[in-house]
């Protein structure tokens, strides 16, 4: 019988709220040795994702965008609202202001495991959110989880 989501899924992952303290948020990917987070509202809903790729913003820094002037007009290379986000992630306070938003890809528990891999590998994500039938937050499927799938069933 072909594995599910639920066979190999982390149950009961640790969740933050979007006002979680950033630095509280640090401390639990470290201490946990995770790469990222689900963020849920108070009713539990999915609202986002804090991923390492979000906390490392603050460490190396935004770049201000490239521009060039001609008679007195400043023309962006790049698109300024990008720098804007990326500023606002790295000087942010609180989970919320850091976080990424949806849309989030998810997946249920009774998926089949090689669905939800190749979900993974095709859209280069590190993990997903595995919800119930009302949108809380039961699991989370990383590709450790696949790994370690592998390596039990040889």
């Amino acid at each position: 019988m072909p594995k599910t989501v639920a066979d190999v899924m982390s149950r009961n992952p640790m969740v933050v709220r979007p006002e979680t303290p950033i630095q509280e948020a640090i401390q639990i990917v470290a201490e946990r040795r995770i790469s990222g987070l689900p963020v849920v509202n108070a009713e539990g809903q999915l609202v986002g994702i804090l991923s390492e790729t979000d906390l490392m913003w603050r460490e190396t820094g935004v770049r201000e965008p490239a521009y060039i002037t001609i008679l007195d007009s400043v023309i962006y290379l790049e698109n300024p609202a990008r720098y804007e986000r990326e500023l606002h992630k790295a000087l942010g306070a609180t989970v919320g202001e850091v976080m990424s938003k949806p849309p989030i890809v998810t997946t249920t528990p009774d998926t089949p495991l090689q669905d939800a891999a190749r979900v993974l590998h095709e859209k280069k994500l590190h993990r997903l959110p595995v919800l119930d039938a009302s949108g809380q937050v039961i699991g989370i499927l990383t590709r450790g989880d696949i790994v370690r799938a592998l390596a039990a069933s040889e």
